[in-house]
């Protein structure tokens, strides 16, 4: 599993939680919702201390992270995020390794 930020994104994390080099943030599992890759989950994001990451991207100092009990709900995709203006926040998509 990996993960990958575009330029937009880690700029829309700067600004709207006020992430700043030397912070982490953590992509977890959220009970309720939807993604196309687990049905009644959905995928929350915090700023938070690592305490087992297992999957790691840093990004402009900043460190982008996954917890081992949260990696089974990628069910083998890598997390792809973007900034989406419609939205106005990050967008996610998973894929797979070919």
């Amino acid at each position: 599993m990996d993960i990958q930020l575009s330029k937009d994104a880690v700029k829309w994390f700067q600004n709207e939680m006020m992430i700043k080099e030397g912070d982490h943030v953590r992509f977890f599992v959220k009970y309720g919702g939807s993604s196309p890759v687990q049905e009644g989950f959905s995928l929350g994001v915090s700023k938070d201390d690592p305490i087992e990451a297992v999957v790691i991207r840093e990004e402009e100092g900043i460190t982008f992270y996954v917890e081992e009990k949260d990696v089974w709900y990628f069910d083998g995709h890598n997390l792809e995020v973007d900034y989406s203006e419609k939205i106005d926040g990050p967008a996610y998509d998973y894929h797979k390794d070919e």
